[in-house]
């Protein structure tokens, strides 16, 4: 019987997404504190979805005994990167 498990994409994919996201995601941030309307839940969103994507990679280093794949550490940066591009992109 096969064990399934869950999808991973190919690591050079997963860093062009997560770079586009990314630059996505800062340019329309940027925008938003150049115009005066970041609000604070946004500021604040900046700094815990960062802190808590390093902390899901820091578990992965921790249980994977230093043998995690490179796409399994960059997980946890690049759904979030891909959802906040996603939804600065409605707010316009």
């Amino acid at each position: 019987m096969r064990k399934h498990r869950r999808r991973t994409f190919a690591l050079p994919l997963m860093l062009a997404e997560l770079g586009m996201a990314s630059w996505e995601t800062i340019a329309r941030r940027s925008q938003l504190m150049a115009e005066g309307r970041c609000s604070p839940a946004e500021y604040r969103k900046m700094v815990t979805e960062k802190l808590q994507a390093a902390q899901r990679t820091g578990l992965a280093l921790a249980l994977g005994g230093g043998r995690a794949s490179p796409a399994r550490l960059l997980a946890p940066w690049c759904g979030p990167a891909k959802a906040n591009a996603k939804r600065l992109r409605r707010k316009g």
